[in-house]
């Protein structure tokens, strides 16, 4: 099968490139190309590629929205990020909206061809070498947005009645749980937020509260 590709950049000689680059490969066609996010849409639905390789910045706007937009249609192509930089902020919002790796605009033409072809087959480029940075600086971002990612519903509720002031009979008596119990949690609660004392949960507890307010 033919594997269709459409640019996004405002770059033209990048665009030339990569076409001339795409025209040598029997199974990877170029369907169509843009060089504003405000064009590419309605050409991205109308030609219909496996793969579209999206600039993280345009004149009108970043990568990020229209990886979003072509996410969200009926089988969507594959979103690949271009990028001068893997340190760009941008490249966080761009997967966590979808897309399926990056590389980089230095990158070799064979490690692009071998690029396009594993995520127009499904797969994806965050498991490849060089992204492991990207990946905790991601796991630092979802971290910060939400520390009791790793809890669940009953440990998140302790969470927020520690921080409340509540004892532990307190807390067992409005959950229905011996005292125990909540005991137990506590001490799962500290292990999985790598802290020691109870009172640092409070602290936490009051932190997101006060986040929440705002």
């Amino acid at each position: 099968m033919t594997i269709g590709v459409f640019i996004v950049d405002d770059q033209e000689l990048l665009r030339v490139g990569v076409a001339a680059l795409l025209e040598v490969e029997s199974e990877i066609e170029l369907v169509g190309e843009a060089a504003l996010a405000a064009d590419a849409l309605a050409r991205i639905q109308a030609t219909r590629p496996d793969v579209v390789l999206l600039d993280t910045r345009l004149p009108d706007g970043d990568g990020v929205a229209l990886c979003r937009a072509i996410r969200a249609e009926p089988n969507p192509a594959a979103c690949l990020m271009l990028t001068v930089s893997e340190d760009d902020p941008i490249l966080l919002d761009a997967l966590d909206a979808g897309a399926a790796g990056y590389v980089l605009k230095s990158v070799h033409s064979a490690e692009l061809i071998d690029a396009v072809r594993k995520i127009a087959a499904g797969g994806s480029l965050l498991d490849a070498p060089g992204s492991d940075g990207l990946l905790e600086r991601m796991r630092i971002e979802a971290a910060r947005s939400d520390p009791l990612r790793d809890l669940g519903v009953t440990d998140r509720e302790i969470v927020r009645l520690i921080g409340e002031g509540l004892t532990n009979r307190q807390i067992g008596c409005r959950l229905n749980l011996s005292e125990r119990t909540i005991k137990n949690h506590v001490s799962h609660i500290l292990t999985v937020l790598a802290i020691e004392r109870r009172t640092q949960i409070a602290v936490l507890a009051a932190s997101l509260r006060s986040e929440g307010a705002h």
